[in-house]
């Protein structure tokens, strides 16, 4: 089994959502920043996520992600899942054909049996047990407050642009086209 960048990111990705879990809606562009995961990707992904019930979304400002269940009750296997991962080591991808005309490998008992230990393993380890293990790490949650724009009461000032020579010898010049 060869765990792809879909699973890879989206475990990520849940991981930086469940870590700013506290300070309300999360956007996909935040986590694409931080994690250096396309934004259009993350869209793709949490579009699966949000439909498995493992996210909600919030529209409008101030909106994002946010977990649609405890940290404690998502577990890697439920996320992997959620996004089409095969969780499959063996060559016929448990359709126990892998030599064709319905004939199995003389290993395929083996890479079932590592399949039912992944998927358990994976159903072991929480998304909470993930975060908490980053945060022992000595992660850093920055403040999400965002910068604020202020209202001014000094008027804006623009420039004004004006569409006229900008010395004599480009003004004689102009009047030197015929």
């Amino acid at each position: 089994m060869r765990l792809t960048t879909k699973g890879r990111f989206a475990v990520t990705a849940m991981i930086d959502l469940a870590l700013r879990e506290g300070s309300g809606p999360v956007t996909l562009a935040a986590i694409s920043q931080r994690q250096q995961i396309s934004l259009s990707y993350l869209e793709q992904l949490f579009g699966k996520l949000r439909r498995h019930q493992l996210v909600e979304s919030t529209r409008g400002p101030g909106g994002g992600y946010t977990l649609a269940r405890k940290a404690e009750d998502i577990t890697v296997a439920d996320i992997i899942v959620s996004v089409d991962e095969p969780i499959d080591a063996t060559h016929c991808g448990g359709k126990e054909n892998c030599l064709g005309d319905g004939q199995r490998c003389m290993t395929h008992d083996l890479w079932t049996a590592l399949n039912q230990r992944m998927v358990e393993f994976l159903d072991s380890v929480t998304l909470k047990k993930m975060v908490d293990e980053q945060l022992a790490k000595g992660v850093q949650i920055e403040d999400r407050s965002p910068a604020r724009r202020t209202i001014s009461s000094a008027p804006v000032v623009k420039p004004i642009r004006v569409n006229a020579p900008n010395s004599v010898f480009a003004l004689g010049g102009a009047f030197a086209k015929p």
